[in-house]
């Protein structure tokens, strides 16, 4: 894909965030793709390509009245979503539609329509993982991450830190879930969840959504809102049986989708203004900031527990709280992806001043997955 010929100018979340007891699944895609349309001053006749994952896009495409000629069900976990951005981009360079919908929606605190997610039991974590009790992120991230401390000097303090500088970042925000401020003990003494995380240190569990629009760079200029343009992507795909339980460390398809998209957009690390991290749990962010090359594994908890990730710090990272702080509805890549486009358009509730480069990296499917999409708001 070449750099900046494809642009994000539509980008919303559900009208709400947390709890939404009053709408289903189906009706929270509807919510934010009619946000996402309207932002970008566009109508539902105007998309003909569309994208989600876990609902079907002939479901949620019937349920709009849409019609597009170009589709992706692509669906990998949490960072479906950047994958998605990724592929909607090269069929608007192909000529295979002009503007792509891509949407999220889970109602995964209130279980309104919520379509369950089901392993197959002849998967390989089907056969391998589920038996000895290896079933949920809660169960199988502790074991590498005990291992991942003790590989590179990482302490329990330091893994606390990442949901006390999120915190702070989700009090500026006022549609972030959790806002009072925490402390390093605070997190450590909270309630013990699986060893080594207690609950401060894990995902929260809401309702909601979020949906963005694709259009060509050349396209962009006509519509009312600033344009964000994608610089660069990457993914990649493994079993998470092999890089959780056999490397015991962070996931070698974060390795991969990381430096592609860095290839692709030709920045450096230096060029990075702002950084959004997947943070299903807390250790996360550390994973990504080893993972994507800023520095050494072994530098990760120093390098966040001496601020400079939190507000005024050199690299602000998850700035809209996070998955620990802001909303998790299940898959957090497109609430990342939305915090990128708005700090690329200068108006998030938490502005890095002067942003122009944005990278958001994710991960899916209990690390079986990435995805990464560096944005610019220069041409």
């Amino acid at each position: 894909m070449r750099r900046n010929q494809v642009a994000i100018v539509g980008a919303a979340e559900t009208t709400e965030l947390g709890v939404i007891p009053n709408m289903s699944q189906i009706q929270l895609h509807a919510d934010a793709a009619l946000n996402a349309i309207a932002d970008a001053g566009l109508k539902l006749s105007d998309i003909d390509g569309f994208a989600t994952a876990v609902e079907t896009p002939q479901q949620i495409c019937h349920y709009l009245g849409i019609t597009p000629t170009w589709v992706d069900g692509t669906s990998v976990g949490g960072c479906s979503f950047m994958l998605h951005v990724r592929h909607a981009a090269a069929a608007i360079e192909a000529g295979l539609c002009k503007t792509v919908l891509i949407t999220h929606a889970e109602s995964g605190k209130s279980n309104i329509g919520r379509t369950p997610r089901m392993t197959g039991p002849d998967s390989l974590n089907g056969q391998f993982e589920f038996p000895y009790g290896v079933t949920t992120p809660a169960s199988m991230f502790p074991i590498p991450v005990l291992r991942y401390m003790k590989t590179h000097g990482i302490t329990h303090e330091e893994i606390a830190m990442v949901a006390v500088v999120q915190r702070e970042w989700a009090a500026k925000n006022p549609r972030a879930t959790m806002k009072e401020p925490i402390t390093v003990a605070d997190v450590l003494n909270s309630r013990m969840i699986a060893y080594p995380f207690r609950i401060l240190q894990c995902c929260l569990v809401t309702d909601g959504g979020g949906a963005l629009i694709l259009t060509s760079a050349d396209r962009a200029r006509d519509f009312p809102t600033k344009p964000v343009y994608i610089l660069g992507s990457g993914e990649s795909v493994e079993t998470p049986m092999v890089s959780q339980m056999q490397t015991f460390d962070s996931s070698r398809a974060f390795r991969v989708a990381g430096p592609l998209a860095f290839k692709e957009a030709g920045i450096t690390h230096k060029d990075v203004d702002h950084l959004m991290v997947y943070d299903a749990f807390a250790h996360l962010p550390l994973y990504g900031l080893g993972d994507l090359g800023f520095m050494p594994h072994e530098e990760v908890g120093k390098f966040i527990a001496a601020g400079h990730t939190r507000p005024g710090g050199k690299l602000p990272l998850n700035t809209n709280g996070g998955g620990l702080s802001y909303m998790h509805s299940g898959m957090y890549g497109m609430y990342a992806l939305q915090e990128s486009v708005r700090q690329m358009r200068g108006v998030a509730p938490a502005q890095v001043p002067g942003a122009k480069i944005s990278v958001c990296h994710g991960v899916g499917g209990m690390f079986a997955a990435s995805g990464t999409i560096i944005f610019t708001n220069e041409r």
